[in-house]
């Protein structure tokens, strides 16, 4: 994944949006984060720098971030339950490839939401505002392990 050249802290400041203390920390989080991650992942991660930040605060702050379109709320093939995972809004397309067998993601850039979001415009006149990609494959490790 491309290092993203402003962090969500500064993109709210841009929007003219002023940060609690706690929210400060849980988007700190979310902008330090590898990968992608659990609201349960996240409190957890903010609860390092203030073990007073509660689960409503970290809802209520990735809420305020998607309404504002800077991260998204993926399932990603519900590999891991029925939890949702939020990611830092990236530039440019990518797919989101789960294996079932040990739930490892990996994204994949490609311009096939591009293509997607043409064929629909052109067949139905509807205009994409979000296409997302997930495809469920296993892993090299999990193909060998089952073969």
């Amino acid at each position: 994944m491309e290092a993203q050249a402003v962090s969500l802290q500064e993109a709210l400041r841009e929007q003219g949006l002023r940060l609690t203390r706690q929210r400060r920390i849980v988007v700190e989080a979310l902008d330090r984060a590898e990968g992608h991650l659990s609201a349960r992942d996240l409190l957890r991660l903010a609860r390092q720098a203030d073990p007073t930040i509660n689960r409503a605060t970290v809802y209520r702050t990735l809420a305020l971030l998607k309404s504002r379109g800077l991260i998204d709320e993926l399932d990603l093939l519900h590999l891991e339950g029925v939890g949702h995972f939020y990611e830092r809004r990236v530039e440019g397309d990518h797919a989101h490839i789960g294996c079932p067998g040990c739930g490892r993601i990996v994204e994949m850039r490609t311009e096939l939401a591009q293509d997607l979001a043409r064929t629909v415009t052109e067949r139905t006149g509807f205009a994409p505002t979000s296409i997302r990609i997930e495809v469920r494959a296993l892993c090299p490790a999990c193909q060998a392990s089952a073969a």
